[in-house]
């Protein structure tokens, strides 16, 4: 299974080569937008109030305002079409460099979070890893304190089966040590009693 940081990366690339697929169209109509807005410049700061003017120079100007200009007879419609086209394009273009901008701003977020999280896993490994060998430690020492109390409590219970077999041993002892004993006064009270009768004659 991949790991999830190589996915993202990817992924990234991915988003990257598709953004940068279209850069020579951004770059194409962005010169066009600027030539342009040059040639409106240029048209606001010579246009007279004279008609004739601002015919000759929409003339000067692009195959595509020529056609323009054989499509309508107007020229002063001629030159709001242009000036539209040119204000939507501009707006276009002033979008797009938004649009770029955002998203390069998104993507160095991105990047930067990307790296913060690429340490804080790198952080988090070594903590799991740290955990590990002290989880393996602790399991290793309960393991030998549940082998020690076993053997404590088998010596436990051999020395109370030895305390039992210690304690009848001395209970039969002191049997056997009572009976001599009791013997050994009758026998003293026999004799004292015989001694006591042999002394009467």
């Amino acid at each position: 299974m991949a790991n999830w940081r190589d996915e993202y990366h990817a992924a990234l690339l991915v988003r990257d080569e598709r953004e940068q697929a279209n850069s020579s169209l951004y770059d194409a109509y962005t010169r066009l937008a600027d030539r342009t807005a040059a040639v409106l410049a240029s048209t606001a700061s010579r246009q007279q109030p004279e008609s004739s003017e601002t015919d000759t120079h929409v003339r000067r100007g692009s195959t595509a305002v020529a056609s323009l200009q054989d499509a309508s007879k107007n020229p002063q419609s001629l030159l709001v079409t242009v000036r539209e086209d040119l204000a939507a394009a501009q707006r276009s273009r002033s979008e797009l460099h938004d649009r770029l901008t955002r998203t390069t701003a998104e993507l160095d977020k991105l990047k930067s979070r990307s790296q913060q999280d690429t340490r804080r896993i790198a952080s988090l490994e070594g903590e799991r890893t740290h955990l590990t060998l002290r989880l393996k430690d602790r399991d290793e020492e309960l393991r030998g304190k549940a082998k020690l109390l076993d053997d404590v409590q088998d010596e436990l219970a051999s020395l109370n089966l030895q305390l039992n077999m210690a304690e009848d041993r001395s209970n039969k002892l002191q049997r056997e040590n009572k009976e001599l004993v009791d013997r050994w006064m009758a026998r003293m009270g026999q004799e004292a009693d015989a001694m006591n009768e042999a002394s009467k004659f």
